[in-house]
């Protein structure tokens, strides 16, 4: 097999928080932390406010790139939260 032909590897990013994360799991995860009412507070979009499901905002954010950055940075921002807190309880 020719150097052309091998498919590439995946590039690693072990500094990267959301690398290997889905956007399912982002958006879980952000609704148990923050709960629906609250996430749709911190971003205002109609599918945290009306009815909100997980499916319907994987429908939305999949088409909408500014919201899905939205929602990469608040989970980013709950990830700092979250070791700011957990360092303060080991002091």
């Amino acid at each position: 097999m020719s150097d052309i032909e091998k498919p590439a590897e995946p590039i690693k990013q072990p500094r990267n928080p959301l690398h290997g994360l889905t956007l399912e799991a982002i958006v879980t995860a952000l609704a148990e932390h923050y709960g629906w009412e609250e996430l749709g507070q911190r971003i205002p979009v109609r599918c945290f406010n009306v009815d909100p499901s997980v499916g319907s905002s994987l429908r939305f954010l999949r088409k909408t790139p500014w919201a899905r950055e939205k929602v990469e940075g608040l989970y980013l921002f709950m990830l700092r939260e979250r070791s700011r807190a957990a360092g303060r309880q080991t002091r």
